[in-house]
């Protein structure tokens, strides 16, 4: 098994705000104006990101999200596109504001083992975070909880270390067996709405903050993932 080197976690900012149809159009046009794409977007410059999110069965990621818990941690799969040979397992962090991301590589053998309750290759992988997630399947018996999929067309800018993101088609997958098939069926979770996240270091560059108009009262604590379980 492949694993990222472990790197001292970095914090960035994180701002996210719900637009509209309208506001999209014009902010995906202004944006390719002003900044790069992803370059792992593909011609299109979109790209599909499927995350499998665990929780407790307190839903404590949940509930402290909802609540507004000033640190938490979320524990998630991801892969993107149809390519499900690269995949990561992704610890996101929150603190004082402020976000960090740890991460491990899993193949798809690997996934679909977690998938089907054998995590014994967690703890002998040597890997921190895989080890840390054995052990809180075990003493808070995190496990998988629900499959969120969306549309993303994503925009890079070396000052800040920006990367605007515009999410689109938030949808939720309920089987979770089938994490790795790109035919799963979803249920479409917000219709015509749009999620739009400014992701950068330490300040945000005056041309990024005039280009996504984000006064701000428009910033809100919104979470896929808490979308993605509203009817539960």
């Amino acid at each position: 098994m492949m694993t990222e080197a472990r790197t001292p976690l970095r914090l960035r900012h994180e701002i996210k705000s719900c637009v509209s149809p309208a506001e999209d159009r014009a902010l995906s046009q202004r944006l390719a104006r002003l900044f790069g794409r992803d370059p792992h977007a593909g011609p299109s410059g979109i790209y599909r990101v499927s995350s499998l999110y665990f929780d407790t069965p307190g839903d404590r990621a949940l509930r402290e999200k909802l609540d507004g818990t000033d640190r938490r941690e979320k524990f998630r799969l991801r892969y993107y596109g149809e390519d499900t040979g690269f995949v990561r397992l992704e610890k996101k962090i929150k603190a004082s504001g402020l976000c960090g991301k740890r991460s491990a590589r899993l193949t798809a053998g690997q996934v679909q083992q977690l998938l089907a309750g054998d995590t014994g290759f967690l703890l002998e992988s040597g890997d921190s975070l895989l080890i840390e997630l054995y052990s809180k399947m075990q003493g808070q018996r995190l496990a998988p909880r629900r499959i969120v999929t969306y549309d993303r067309e994503a925009f890079l800018w070396a000052p800040g270390n920006l990367r605007i993101t515009l999410d689109r088609n938030l949808r939720a997958g309920m089987d979770l067996s089938r994490f790795l098939d790109p035919a799963l069926p979803h249920i479409p979770m917000a219709p015509g709405q749009t999620v739009l996240e400014v992701k950068y270091d330490e300040f945000l560059p005056e041309l990024a903050r005039l280009a996504v108009q984000l006064p701000r009262g428009r910033a809100e604590a919104f979470s896929k993932y808490a979308a993605c379980r509203r009817y539960d």
